[in-house]
């Protein structure tokens, strides 16, 4: 069912990740009307987006799941629990798509306590719906809707009430075509980024079911996991950065625009440093961390050092494309979003085992040749724009 999450998410980042660095463009230019006009249009948007996509999905969730891997055994329990959580999709939209637009007013604070809000209820709800009331499955599925619901409820509550900057406003929920479009644009590079994850998901299992049986689609998941941690970190690290960027350039305050964006490009490329240095010397420990089956540890302890053998290179290319996003930029950033998974890795993932006697181990070094190569482009590419936007910008 994760695959499913990311798909919700993608959608819910559409309206949310290019609305929030338009509205901050809006703010540093001193236009508070158009900023709170794009607010509201990206909100009617993630509502029509809830109706069509709980529809959709909760009629195609059998079939989506079986897709994605889904064995007769948790299929059952899959649908059980996604049905539940796909009815209330609305509240997941509402968190993930406007939650960015309390943080890119200044409030990292209040944006915060939407997330640990959420995870709290969540992890207090859970218990007692499974284990004293006996719902199982459908009681967690529950537990995690009504935390959301809480989520979305605190965050339009702030939006409309007296502290916000950029309020909710009903008069500006009709859909402009000259508002909503270019925040659409400019989200699209978002969504791209988190729903082809499902894609890959399903490249990578094919092909690693088919060379390296059930040890090696294990140890993908163990992968995957670790995985998350560089890439998590690196989008918080890019969202906090974002509406300094923006507001700035917004503002024409170019200085502060480069200092914004070396800072965050400095903490992503060191933090993405250290953690690829760490997996290189301490393989078995990031093995061991997600399961104690010591053949699938010994595996993972060979694959993931092949696996993230480019992660030192990650931290250039999430800094650097999500800068763009910043900036606005929504062409480059689309290019950029599709060139590490749609141009590169996906196709590697089929194409280097038949240059390698062990297909195994080319499967899992598409992973870093894909790294690599988009964080050259990606930051070559930026620089080179990064310089003209600048100079552009003191015209």
């Amino acid at each position: 069912f994760i695959p499913i999450l990311m798909l919700i998410t993608a959608f819910a980042m559409l309206a949310g990740a290019g609305g929030a660095p338009r509205a901050a463009i809006a703010m540093g230019k001193g236009d508070t009307d158009t900023a709170e006009k794009i607010v509201a249009n990206c909100f009617t948007v993630l509502l029509l987006l809830s109706v069509v996509l709980t529809g959709v999905f909760y009629v195609t969730l059998p079939t989506l799941v079986r897709l994605f891997g889904g064995s007769d055994v948790t299929l059952p329990y899959a649908v059980q629990y996604g049905r539940i959580y796909v009815l209330g999709s609305v509240f997941v939209l509402v968190v993930m798509g406007m939650n960015p637009f309390i943080t890119t007013q200044g409030f990292a604070g209040t944006s915060m306590l939407t997330t640990v809000i959420g995870a709290v209820i969540n992890i207090v709800l859970d218990p007692i719906f499974i284990f004293v009331f006996d719902m199982g499955v459908a009681g967690a599925a529950i537990a995690t809707v009504l935390s959301q619901a809480v989520s979305a409820v605190w965050i339009l509550r702030f939006l409309t009430g007296r502290k916000t900057i950029l309020r909710l406003k009903a008069r500006n929920m009709l859909l402009q075509g000259k508002i909503i479009l270019p925040c659409l644009a400019l989200g699209i590079s978002s969504f791209v980024m988190v729903s082809t994850e499902s894609i890959l998901s399903v490249s990578f299992t094919s092909s690693l079911s088919r060379y390296g049986g059930d040890v090696a689609v294990g140890a993908m998941t163990v992968l995957t996991s670790v995985n998350q941690l560089i890439t998590m970190p690196l989008q918080g690290i890019c969202q906090g950065g974002q509406p300094l960027i923006s507001y700035n350039y917004g503002a024409k305050k170019l200085e502060r625009v480069k200092e914004a964006f070396f800072c965050q490009f400095l903490v992503c490329v060191g933090y993405t440093t250290v953690f690829w240095l760490l997996i290189l010397f301490l393989p078995r420990v990031f093995a061991g961390i997600f399961t104690s089956d010591g053949a699938l540890v010994d595996y993972t302890a060979w694959a993931i050092r092949i696996f993230l053998a480019g992660t030192f290179s990650v931290g250039f290319q999430v800094s650097c494309q999500l800068a763009f996003m910043a900036l606005g930029q929504a062409k480059i950033s689309l290019i950029m979003a599709c060139l590490r998974k749609l141009i590169l890795l996906i196709p590697l993932i089929f194409i280097l085992p038949n240059f390698f006697a062990d297909k195994a181990f080319a499967v899992f070094l598409a992973e870093p040749v894909s790294d690599i190569l988009a964080a050259a482009v990606t930051t070559i590419t930026f620089f080179t724009f990064f310089r003209k936007l600048l100079k552009a910008g003191k015209q």
